[in-house]
Formats: structure tokens, sequence, C-alpha cells
């Protein structure tokens, strides 16, 4: 799929899965760099990766971002630690830099907190202000299509498996989504308790019962 695109000057960004020694080589080979989460599918890149932040040598100096948000009794911290040290060592094809990305978020009176890892080919005059940002944009578009779709909509837990079914669902939960938030929606398992509640769909379509 990703031989259709222009990949020129794009950067191409994934999780875990897509960290991949081909998808990577493909990538540069294009024109294109990546962004990509590192996890135990690749144990010794994430090994090299945990070393160099845990155990960093001496004299060694990463580059930091901090951002803070607040939505209603939320309050988030991410801090993105980057570092071009590696970059001699690691074979990994087209490896410029790795980061260490942690999150700490407090809602109501409890804290919890994640540390993920990536790699990506951006050089090293790529600031981790733009790693940050590159990094919360993949996940945004996890958590507004990938994950509803998943979860609240149930297309992890859908059964349907054969023939064309499965395509039609899944365009068939798009246009929900769809739907939904050109109405305002802004949470859409709220969203569909409330159409469940007032049996209100058709108004969505425009529709209305005498």
């Amino acid at each position: 799929m990703l031989a259709a695109l222009p990949l020129a000057g794009a950067v191409v960004t994934g999780d875990a899965l897509y960290c991949q020694r081909a998808l990577c080589t493909q990538i540069g080979a294009a024109g294109g760099d990546y962004l990509f989460f590192v996890k135990g599918n690749q144990p010794r890149l994430e090994e090299a990766i945990l070393l160099l932040f845990d155990a960093p040598p001496p004299g060694e100096r990463f580059a930091t971002a901090t951002q803070t948000d607040r939505h209603g009794s939320r309050h988030e911290v991410r801090q993105l630690t980057a570092s071009a040290a590696l970059t001699d060592y690691l074979d990994w094809p087209g490896c410029q830099q790795v980061a260490r990305l942690a999150r700490r978020w407090t809602e109501q009176d409890a804290s919890r907190g994640e540390v993920r890892h990536l790699v990506t080919s951006l050089s090293a005059t790529t600031t981790p202000e733009t790693l940050l940002a590159l990094a919360r944009g993949h996940w945004g578009i996890e958590n507004r299509l990938h994950y509803v779709r998943d979860v609240t909509l149930g297309e992890d837990a859908s059964r349907v498996r054969s023939g064309a079914a499965p395509q039609v669902l899944a365009a068939l939960r798009n246009v929900v989504l769809t739907l939904l938030r050109a109405s305002g929606a802004t949470n859409i398992a709220a969203a569909l308790r409330d159409i469940a509640w007032r049996r209100s769909a058709l108004a969505l379509l425009g529709l209305s019962t005498a």
C-alpha cells in the first residue's frame, strides 16, 4: 500500500506493529521518514534504547521537550527525551534518533503513568518538540478513530468474518462516527447512550417520525 503513496518529504508514524526493518527501508528508499514506537517485537532494538536511557554513558546530554494539558479534572504531563547517540551503533535502517516518551496523568486524585520508546529516521536537527508533536498526533488518530471503532463500536468483538461483510460494517461504523462528530459529539460512548435513550438516531440523518 505504501508503494502507491507519495512519501517524499512525508513522515510515516505507527505503533510497534509497524516497526519492521523492511518497512523502514521502503520508506527511506521512497524519500520519506518514519517515527515508530518500539516494543518487545524488536527485542534488540528495545534493549539498546532502554540501556541508553536507563544507564546513559558519561557526558551524554539528551534533548527534552515537555507538554502539559488539562481537560476538566484530568491533568496530563508528557515529556519526550531524544538522543542521536545510537545512530552509528544500531543496525537499524535509517535510524537517526531514538526517544523516550513518559506520560503521567492525574484524574480525580488518581495518578497513573506509562513510558514508551521510539525510533525515527528524522535527523538530530529535528527538535524534540517536533518529535513529541508527531507522537501525540499519531495517538490522536488512534484515540479518535481506531480505539472508538474497536472498543466503543465493538469492532474487536465482532464475529463477522466472511465475504465483504467486515468491510461493509467498517464503512458503516465510519459513517456513524462522521454523523456523530458532525452533530457536535465529543464523547462517542455518551452520544450513543443518549441516542439509545431518546431514540433520536433518525435526526442525525435529517429524518423524523410523525
